[in-house]
């Protein structure tokens, strides 16, 4: 547990031998300098927070116990996506380019 600047506790997880048994998701990552030149010349900007962003991600059920973790009291796992995981990154572009399709 890490204790954030808020005073609330944040729960950290090593996943270093899940991630090395997972193969890379090579879902492309947005290009910055495209989502710049496409929003320049526009009178209005929008800017969305994804609050919790990953959390809002549900685990498929079968993988969540790929993501147990021991404490003192009991063990545990993620119902919903946690930061730490290698296609974390790839997996929320794949459902915010899904939301966001033209």
């Amino acid at each position: 547990m890490v204790k954030k600047t808020t005073g609330k506790w944040r729960m950290c997880t090593v996943y270093k031998d899940l991630n090395k048994a997972c193969p890379k998701d090579a879902y492309p990552l947005p290009n910055i300098d495209r989502l710049v030149d496409g929003a320049a010349g526009h009178k209005f900007l929008t800017f969305l927070d994804a609050y919790s962003g990953y959390n809002q991600i549900r685990m498929h059920p079968r993988d969540e116990d790929k993501t147990t973790f021991v404490t003192e009291s009991a063990n545990y796992c993620y119902q919903v996506m946690p930061f730490g995981l290698k296609n974390a990154g790839a997996t929320y572009q794949r459902l915010m380019d899904k939301i966001f399709d033209d």
